[in-house]
């Protein structure tokens, strides 16, 4: 196998939060602009009346307008305030709504990518027993190739940072959407839909017609969705039987507006996408955006979304666009190789639709090497990835109708003592099978329509500022963890324990109100002993430590390395056996006494209290 039996791997986040810069006050919306609905067929003559009236009476001025749906973009008067603004227009009879230019975006994380050359990815390739390198989760990409028809060639908008047009992934096999109505370098709009030579898509950010992926994001989504289709680790590649229509809505730093989100949307759509990923998000409920979609949906397009990587239930706390009740949307949870739900990943019973591989996924990175990196932005491309083979299959076949076959041929994943992984935690309560889905398709019958959905606005007034969940993507840390050029298998006498923590810089408080909720947990449990490699990268260092010892309370790690003590981790434990998994919370802490880092856990269920205890029954009491 590709992937070492043991991977323990330490995940840092620099920030819970995905609307938050590195320093400063999370961004809610961008300053002076709002975005504005009119009533009915306001967007006609009464139209251009409102028009005149807010330019010369409220001292608007349009950026951007989007007549068909009788949607504006304004920059309010100098200042002014946009709650302000709002409610001034709130009581315009011609006002549907108005709301802020809300801001989205992947986490702001200084990422740390664990990268390969092309050579060294086709030597991996080459040595595996899989060429199929993405990922070793069992969800049947390879037996899929094989039984696809390719009776049309779908376009999938990936709208994102950007694309790296030059990787050979991409420009060797055709993969890179062609507009064929635009003449390429004549600085003429030749097929007149109001971009200048987008021959290949287009830029939001810069308003230009360069794709230039100054994050790495959007290039490494873009080589998921194309892996899922065919190979792209061992070249010679395949020519491709999709296409890959870029819109760069997110900027070098991880955010978009709202305005630029819903600009890529109408554009794919009106350009032929009929599969839209979006591995991007936030708190902020927007109508103009819910809109967009709704837009989508009615022209028959699949729209595939991150559903976050807060680890929250997106059921009380929504994540957007991924929330929204639009039916063409597939909300996408993270899950580990073994199938057990991402610490990091958001969820829901009824808000998030399936779980999809999300933790160290290898794929192209800007400059035509590869990387690793994790996070619901990682799992929503092969989502996005099966719906285009589906439609390669059934090109009519309508975004609903894609949704529910592949929510319906999920693989219903279980421990090794055949307890459901995902139960309650997805609708479908599976995670996505490629083969499956492929093969109902081709079976299936196209329908003709699908449910007739309208969009209905909902006042949310201006969001909370703390957001709610985070769907960017988490950097592979550790060295070699893929058994790439020095890697192998832990010798079968290591205990098969596997933790996966993920270091979020949350305020101390918070670890305090957990503990104050479960004062149980402040007693001193009985210590087993347990032995288990860490390793993590920082920065340019790899740390490599121990776990030594388990308990109902914590874990110990001895490294001589320096920790960040009172740092909130998230980790995933599985048993000595390998059989099963827990999920626990807790605080790194140092013992003077034992010259000693450990993590202290914060609160922990009944369930999980009850596997430890069966877990230290094989194992002896540290003296």
């Amino acid at each position: 196998m590709v992937r070492s039996a043991l991977k323990i791997s330490i995940y840092l986040f620099m920030f819970l939060s995905f609307s938050s810069y590195a320093h400063g006050e999370p961004r809610r919306f961008v300053e002076g602009e709002i975005i504005v609905k009119l009533k009915g067929q306001q967007a006609g003559v009464s139209g251009q009346s409102f028009m005149g009236k807010a330019q010369s009476k409220k001292g608007l001025k349009l950026k951007n307008a989007f007549s068909r749906m009788g949607v504006y973009h304004f920059q309010v008067k100098p200042g002014q305030e946009v709650d302000e603004a709002i409610n001034e227009l709130k009581d315009d009879p011609e006002v549907e709504y108005a709301e802020p230019n809300y801001i989205y975006g992947k986490a702001t994380v200084g990422t740390v990518q664990q990268t390969f050359s092309s050579s060294e990815v086709s030597a991996m390739s080459n040595s595996s027993s899989s060429t199929y390198l993405a990922t070793d989760a069992n969800i049947q990409v390879q037996s899929s190739w094989g039984v696809v028809s390719h009776n049309g060639v779908p376009v999938v908008a990936v709208i994102d940072t950007g694309l790296d047009l030059n990787h050979s992934v991409f420009s060797t096999t055709g993969a890179i959407w062609q507009n064929s109505g635009e003449v390429p370098g004549n600085g003429i709009d030749d097929d007149h839909n109001g971009y200048i030579d987008d021959v290949n898509g287009w830029n939001f950010v810069s308003n230009t017609s360069s794709m230039y992926d100054d994050d790495g994001h959007g290039t490494h989504v873009s080589g998921i969705i194309l892996g899922v289709t065919q190979d792209i680790y061992n070249p010679p590649y395949p020519a491709a039987t999709i296409k890959i229509m870029p819109l760069k809505f997110l900027d070098g730093d991880g955010f978009g507006k709202t305005s630029d989100a819903i600009k890529a949307i109408y554009y794919a759509v009106n350009n032929g996408a009929t599969v839209l990923n979006n591995s991007w998000g936030g708190p902020s409920y927007s109508s103009a955006l819910h809109e967009a979609i709704t837009y989508a949906y009615n022209s028959g397009v699949t729209f595939v979304a991150a559903a976050g990587n807060s680890g929250t239930n997106n059921d009380s706390a929504p994540m957007y666009p991924s929330s929204y009740n639009v039916p063409n949307i597939i909300s996408v949870a993270a899950t580990l190789d073994s199938d057990v739900l991402a610490s990091f990943s958001n969820y829901g019973k009824n808000t998030v639709h399936l779980a999809s591989p999300g933790v160290y996924i290898l794929s192209t990175l800007p400059g035509a090497g590869y990387g690793s990196m994790s996070g619901t932005s990682m799992a929503t491309p092969f989502v996005a990835g099966l719906a285009a083979l589906m439609k390669s299959e059934k090109p009519d076949m309508l975004g609903y109708q894609v949704k529910q076959i592949i929510m319906n041929t999920t693989d219903l994943v279980v421990d090794g003592g055949g307890h459901p992984l995902l139960n309650n935690k997805v609708s479908s309560e599976g995670r996505m099978n490629v083969y499956s889905a492929v093969q109902s398709a081709k079976v299936s019958s196209v329908d003709a329509s699908q449910p007739s959905y309208s969009f209905s606005n909902q006042d949310r007034g201006l969001a909370s500022s703390i957001a709610a969940s985070g769907c960017g993507l988490v950097s592979k840390m550790v060295k070699n963890g893929r058994g790439g050029p020095g890697g192998g298998s832990p010798a079968p006498e290591s205990w098969g324990i596997f933790l996966i923590l993920t270091v979020f810089a949350l305020p101390l408080i918070i670890y305090n109100a957990l503990r104050k909720k479960n004062p149980a947990q402040r007693r001193v449990h009985e210590r087993y002993k347990i032995e288990s490699e860490v390793k993590v990268k920082l920065g340019d260092r790899e740390l490599v430590a121990s776990v030594s010892s388990i308990s109902q309370g914590g874990v110990q790690i001895n490294t001589d390395a320096l920790l960040d003590q009172g740092g909130i981790v998230s980790m995933v434990i599985r048993s000595p056996d390998g059989q099963e998994q827990i999920a626990v919370e807790g605080r790194v802490v140092w013992s003077e006494s034992q010259k000693a880092y450990g993590v202290q856990f914060a609160e922990t269920s009944q369930t999980i209290r009850e596997r430890i205890s069966s877990w230290t029954k094989a194992l002896a009491k540290v003296s």
